[in-house]
């Protein structure tokens, strides 16, 4: 009995190549499309939209910070006993990332456009 080979060869290198893609696809065709605009009104008010509530957070975001930082550290001067200090550092601290939001929101609505 002749032995049977250890796979069909339908992979192998040695395998002859196909006639071509069944779809009639150039050599020369671009590996991605491009990508266009939406066209759609509902899309683009959708969109305006969603910016809109994103740049409405950026207050809230700077107020709540604020206040966190402050909080925490009124809690740490109250647990330490080191009053005021723990408050000042982390009211500095808040300021900090609240206003590091902001500059985040400014940077993204630009990369976002008009």
């Amino acid at each position: 009995m002749p032995p049977q080979p250890a796979h069909s060869g339908e992979m192998s290198q040695n395998s002859p190549r196909d006639a071509g893609h069944p779809s009639g696809v150039p050599a020369d065709a671009p590996s991605s499309p491009t990508l266009r605009p939406a066209i759609d009104p509902a899309a683009r008010s959708s969109r305006r939209m969603y910016q809109g509530l994103s740049s409405s957070s950026v207050g809230l975001e700077l107020g709540l910070a604020v206040i966190l930082g402050l909080l925490f550290g009124m809690w740490l001067d109250r647990r330490l006993g080191t009053e005021p200090w723990m408050m000042l550092v982390f009211l500095v601290f808040g300021l900090i990332a609240g206003f590091r939001n902001v500059l985040r929101a400014v940077a993204r609505a630009e990369k976002a456009g008009p």
